[in-house]
């Protein structure tokens, strides 16, 4: 039987291992479009349940369940994630009213988690992150037939999860031609055998950290150290000065330095025939000074107060760990309003311009995120307590964001929360364009999807990977015009593949076109871009551009 802590210790096992291969597991990713990479994405998710989890004295397997459960399906980002925190929330219901647990308890926990998580799929892929999951779950009850020992019937789930990942290639074409595994299973995988490392030899599995976080943790040592050398500094002032010798002058070096270690500390004096080189710490830089003057004329001076440094090395110090602060991805500053509407959007947008883009279209909050930055759900709660509506409608604007929206809404009970499965920026805009405030909810829906659907979406990026990709080869770096999600162009240039991509897509029944330029574009580019595209479409079409400022992306094209 495994109580409380033994969970807990378990949990906490799990995410340090599948944090310690999230590089790993990213790199299994074939499809070379940058994207919230799964290792990444789950990683997070579990570590946003694995973070609180140390604080707890939780001591019954219900109590750390539901606690994990809850702080997964808020911390959840992405669609692996989401799939995450489903199978966990399963684990909080197969445990209630359990302080402790058995294998057989395990087993049927899994299994409801497996369940949750297929039935939130839209349409279920085997060969994924849910074949891994459901074999394992199997494999766990059919060990409980013969024992209920937890390690043995969990053994049994690793040992399944290990045999449906290696069947996920042949499941998934894409994956064999790849020649990798799944992402999403390999990273179920690591969690399942950190789980394991507990429950068999009572060992957490240590969290190993990257040279990023090593170098934060050197610098904290360092900022910990000048903080106890500022309170040993006996005297304020550095002082520093090189007196050019007097060839007339008999004084004798050695009662220089006499005179100076009677007024401070840190005393260096270095002589030669031509100069003299002085630092003290003092509190009277005047008196150093003048002892100087009587060898010959100062050179140079420096004076330095140390204190002072020291202050506003604390001071920058701060406003580096406040700076970080506010570009984590859940540090969005909503605060929650009442609703006096009837109904609110937020949307999900990265780049100022965007950002701009969907509050002219009426959306009251912006969620800050993407391809690259997939925010979590607890972040899509906040902005939808921010949006003062009865109901709040959220524009997901990616494929890879739409779960995590959806586990919003049972979290909100004071209004309700629609998602509109929007897959693209391009779509989001579409969908806001095409509401009608004096229209019913479910009318506006449907129209908006309607709209949403008739949009196509260009974008043009880099390839974040060496890999193939729609039948082509791709390499690292290379400059990929995707339409629809599917390669059409590839190039050395983003401003000619964007003119590419815009005249594969355009077709006689194109009126308009929208180009969202990005952080890494200036506007002489993107002007040129535009001039070249009117000289070579029709003159009928209405072409527009736009500053979006995103990341990652240089074009993001709306063609209607």
């Amino acid at each position: 039987m495994i109580n409380g802590s033994t969970l807990r210790d378990a949990i906490l096992s799990g995410a340090h291992n599948i944090g310690n291969h999230k590089t790993a597991i990213n790199d299994l990713n074939i499809f070379p479009v940058p994207d919230g990479d799964t290792g990444t994405n789950m990683s997070m998710t579990i570590g946003a349940a694995a973070s609180e989890l140390q604080k707890s004295a939780e001591t019954s397997a219900e109590s750390v369940s539901k606690t994990a459960a809850s702080l997964m399906l808020r911390g959840a980002r992405g669609n692996s994630g989401v799939i995450l925190s489903l199978l966990f929330r399963g684990f909080a219901k197969g445990l209630e009213g359990k302080d402790m647990a058995d294998g057989r308890d395990l087993a049927e926990a899994l299994r409801l988690g497996v369940d949750a998580a297929y039935k939130a799929v839209m349409n279920p892929t085997e060969g994924t992150i849910l074949t891994v999951a459901r074999v394992a779950a199997e494999k766990a009850a059919a060990a409980c037939e013969n024992d209920t020992d937890p390690v043995y019937v969990w053994a049994a789930a690793c040992l399944g999860a290990s045999e449906a990942l290696e069947t996920t290639p042949q499941l998934l074409p894409v994956l064999k031609k790849a020649g990798v595994v799944d992402a999403g299973g390999q990273g179920l995988c690591m969690i399942f055998d950190g789980i394991l490392s507990v429950l068999r030899d009572g060992v957490i599995v240590e969290e190993e950290k990257t040279d990023e976080e090593k170098l934060d943790e050197t610098a904290e040592f360092f900022r910990n150290v000048a903080a106890e050398f500022d309170q040993e500094i006996h005297f304020t002032y550095c002082t520093e000065f090189v007196v050019g010798r007097d060839p007339d002058c008999e004084n004798d070096p050695a009662d220089l330095r006499s005179t100076l270690e009677a007024i401070g500390d840190c005393v260096v004096v270095v002589d030669d025939d031509d100069i003299i080189k002085v630092h003290v710490h003092t509190e009277e830089p005047g008196t150093a000074l003048q002892a100087g003057l009587q060898y010959g004329s100062l050179l140079t001076i420096k004076v330095e107060n140390m204190k002072e440094q020291h202050r506003k090395a604390a001071e920058e110090n701060e406003a580096a760990k406040s700076a970080a602060a506010a570009k984590k991805p859940d540090a969005e500053g909503f605060e929650p309003a009442e609703p006096t509407e009837e109904l609110g959007f937020v949307a999900v947008a990265a780049g100022e311009g965007m950002a701009n883009l969907f509050r002219d279209l009426g959306c009251t909050q912006i969620v800050s995120g993407g391809q690259t930055m997939n925010p979590s759900t607890e972040t899509l709660m906040q902005a939808v307590l921010a949006t003062p509506a009865h109901t709040v409608m959220i524009l997901p604007n990616n494929k890879n964001i739409i779960m995590a929206a959806e586990q919003v809404i049972p979290l909100v009970n004071d209004r309700t929360v629609v998602v509109l499965p929007t897959r693209t920026i391009p779509q989001g805009m579409s969908a806001m364009l095409a509401y009608d405030p004096d229209s019913p909810l479910e009318e506006n829906q449907n129209a908006m999807m309607t709209a949403a659907s008739h949009v196509a979406t260009g974008q043009v990026t880099y390839a974040a990977r060496t890999s193939e990709f729609g039948g082509h080869k791709i390499r690292e770096g290379e400059i990929m015009g995707l339409a629809n999600g599917k390669l059409e162009i590839t190039g050395d240039n983003a401003s000619d593949v964007c003119v590419k991509l815009v005249r594969s897509m355009a077709s006689r029944h194109t009126s308009f076109i929208t180009v969202l330029y990005g952080a890494g574009v200036t506007d002489e580019d993107a002007a040129d871009v535009e001039r070249r595209l009117r000289s070579k479409l029709r003159d009928d079409i209405e072409i527009t551009f736009v500053n979006g400022g995103q990341p990652v992306y240089s074009y993001v094209i709306s063609i209607e």
